[in-house]
């Protein structure tokens, strides 16, 4: 496995690949592992910053998030959530064929956030709901808010 961190508008972040694939985003910085900052991590970084700039809705990147089958069926559908669009807990579990607490859990689970937007998953009503990284519910509302035009970072 390789890591490589980067300054971004949520703190250091780190992500990590291993055989050819992405396999988590963490909040922090780590001293670098292995790989150049050219390759897949390099990719990485750059679509990353390309992404906090306003300047890319989605990501072009081989991941390979572990999780049971549930887990990475929730994930799918979550990447299959428009940029600048939610959907609840619960319109998730209807589509994944399981719960809503499932659903938060799976996404409370999530290696790769950002990447696959578990910050796209909210309450029903529309409610933040809470989020996992970073400062909790505030980086689900920067990500949020970003992504609805409202923010623009780096440019």
């Amino acid at each position: 496995m390789s890591s490589l961190s980067l300054h971004s508008p949520l703190g250091p972040l780190t992500v990590t690949e291993a055989d050819g694939a992405i396999v988590s985003l963490d909040w922090g910085w780590r001293a670098r592992q292995g790989e150049a900052e050219n390759g897949l991590l390099g990719l990485a970084r750059d679509q990353l910053m390309e992404y906090f700039d306003g300047a890319r809705t989605g990501f072009a990147l081989p991941l390979s998030p572990a999780g049971t089958p549930f887990q990475r069926r929730v994930w799918r559908q979550m990447m299959a959530i428009p940029y600048g669009a939610t959907q609840s807990y619960g319109e998730m579990a209807a589509l994944c064929g399981g719960g809503a607490r499932a659903v938060g859990t799976a996404c409370g689970r999530n290696p790769i956030p950002v990447i696959i937007p578990c910050h796209r998953v909210v309450a029903t009503g529309g409610r933040i709901g809470g989020y996992s990284g970073g400062g909790g519910p505030a980086t689900k509302n920067f990500l949020l808010t970003l992504e609805s035009g409202e923010a623009r970072m780096f440019g």
